[in-house]
């Protein structure tokens, strides 16, 4: 029996009469914030090197896929399974990959991500910029999928440069200017193809790495 199979049935164990109470009572919105954590404690073992963390997160990451497919069998009108969700995510690859399943010919990376984008728009009948944007995210990559977005569908978008929304954020602090001010920054970053997010993160861990240094005098 392949481990995936054999998760399959841990994950019913669990659920099915005689099993735990705990993941028996678990719902899908109780679920939400620990497939939030086991994301970030992925990120955390990668940006650190860890190789054994990161197998182990991405294990903790699989169990919340397996944990929400196996509630969703319980639905009363609407059940679907882990089978379910693996058949539409692989339908959805070769759909979105014609140069590979279909034989279709493309001269660079560039026309991958434009066939791509192409395909999903059709197939999401998406009428607006905004359709498909994950409003929930945090708001740094939000703000730089917006910022894509409004370029790609050549969507005015007022944005101050960083100096001017660098000296309103002086002359008036506030909530508005200090968004206003990330969020040119944000611009910039996308102008010149850097990840904000990836930036921030960045340096963010060397912060962490002098405060280690600090307390360890």
């Amino acid at each position: 029996m392949s481990e995936l199979l054999r998760l399959v049935e841990v994950m019913d164990r669990l659920r099915s009469p005689g099993g735990c109470p705990w993941d028996a009572d678990q719902t899908h919105e109780s679920l939400v914030k620990y497939l939030l954590e086991e994301s970030y404690e992925f990120i955390d073992a990668l940006g650190e090197g860890d190789r054994e963390g990161m197998r182990e997160e991405l294990g903790d990451v699989l169990l919340q896929v397996y944990f929400h497919s196996r509630m969703a069998q319980d639905h009363p009108t609407d059940p679907f399974s882990i089978e379910d969700v693996a058949k539409l995510i692989a339908d959805k690859l070769i759909r979105r990959h014609p140069h590979v399943f279909e034989g279709l010919v493309v001269d660079d990376m560039e026309e991958v991500i434009e066939n791509w984008e192409a395909i999903k728009a059709k197939e999401k009948g998406r009428t607006s910029s905004l359709d498909g944007i994950a409003m929930a995210q945090p708001a740094l990559p939000l703000v730089e999928k917006l910022i894509y977005r409004a370029e790609k569908y050549k969507v005015e978008l007022p944005m101050a440069d960083v100096e001017s929304a660098s000296q309103q954020l002086q002359s008036a602090p506030s909530e508005e200017t200090v968004g206003q001010a990330l969020a040119a920054i944000i611009a910039l970053a996308h102008q010149h193809g850097i990840d904000p997010e990836s930036s921030l993160r960045g340096h963010a861990r060397a912060m962490i790495e002098k405060i280690r240094q600090s307390e360890a005098g």
